[in-house]
């Protein structure tokens, strides 16, 4: 092999290196990112974890109502986003009356490989999904209970779940879902696949609003985004956390313009009269919001601003106060 075309060799396989190196380097950044998926807080005597399901990207001006793609532009970019943000999908671990208490279940499944992640973000801290002793759902819209089942396995065996009345009496009754739009069918049949075992297993429980559920745990009725859907608030010595399920999904439009609305809203009226009110409560008091769909990990405070309102993240903390 002469020189010349020992230099032609070498400078093709250095080539061939650079340009399999630049795919993986792609390949990496198209990937998720490995992130902790936990963060702990303490309210009051109780220790409150939330936990990531991962994220999803989510296109706007698809999904939002009363308003127009002008404003979603326009909001989005005061706080450096565009049309298409990327939604946590987050769910929150108490430790309450020596119990361990799972606020939502995750998504599981059904909506790709950068959500389902909430068994490893347990395995994180050290908790099986076999030790939950409940769950409480704010509504069965399946990224909040797609993760009670993988396939035909009970991911919670051991739990017992509540959910409101008005919950289980819409989502689960096939008079309601014959006479319900096609826009929610989906949520009906996935309704049946990820809360009907547990109901037929006679683990489902219905609860009473406004009495004490567990130690500490207070559910509230808040219909709008679903006929059930509800608020749960943990109080413990002065101290409060309200844990809101899907009274919001895009901060960046629907915090200072709340009666911006989602296509998933059985009722978007009562569902914008439930974020308004529920904001202002939050503002005048200062207790803290936990949030599903707010960017990881979803817990902070409300500060009314005009006609709208700006939230303020905890502020990180290894303490365990995030003042």
């Amino acid at each position: 092999m002469n020189v010349h075309f020992q230099l032609i060799w070498r400078t093709a396989i250095i080539a061939a290196l650079i340009t399999i190196s630049h795919a993986l380097h792609a390949q990496q950044l198209k990937a998720p990112l490995e992130q902790a998926g936990y963060y702990r807080i303490q309210v009051g005597d109780y220790e409150v974890t939330a936990l990531s399901d991962g994220t999803v990207p989510i296109h706007l001006h698809e999904l939002l109502t009363n308003v127009s793609d002008k404003e979603i532009d326009s909001l989005s970019a005061l706080s450096f986003q565009t049309a298409t943000a990327e939604a946590s999908v987050n769910a929150y671990l108490i430790r309450t009356g020596g119990k361990l208490v799972l606020i939502d279940a995750g998504t599981a499944e059904l909506y790709g490989p950068t959500l389902g992640h909430l068994p490893e973000s347990l395995q994180k801290i050290g908790v099986s999904p076999e030790q939950i002793d409940a769950i409480l759902i704010t509504h069965i819209h399946t990224d909040h209970t797609g993760g009670l089942m993988l396939g035909d396995k009970m991911m919670f065996p051991n739990a017992t779940i509540y959910i409101s009345r008005p919950e289980t009496d819409f989502w689960l009754s096939e008079t309601s879902r014959k006479h319900a739009p096609e826009r929610l069918q989906k949520w009906f049949k996935e309704a049946a696949d990820k809360v009907g075992p547990y109901m037929a297993a006679g683990k489902v429980k219905n609860f009473e609003y406004g009495q004490e559920l567990l130690p500490g745990i207070t559910p509230l009725a808040t219909p709008g985004h679903t006929p059930g859907h509800t608020f749960y608030s943990l109080e413990s010595k002065g101290e409060r956390m309200l844990f809101v399920g899907d009274i919001i999904h895009a901060a960046a439009v629907q915090l200072p313009s709340p009666s911006v609305t989602i296509t998933f809203d059985v009722d978007p009226g009562a569902a914008a009269a439930q974020r308004i009110k529920a904001f202002k409560d939050a503002a005048a008091k200062g207790y803290w919001v936990a949030a599903d769909h707010v960017s990881f990990p979803g817990v902070g405070h409300l500060r009314a601003q005009g006609n709208g309102f700006i939230w303020i993240p905890v502020n990180y903390s290894t303490l365990g106060n995030g003042q």
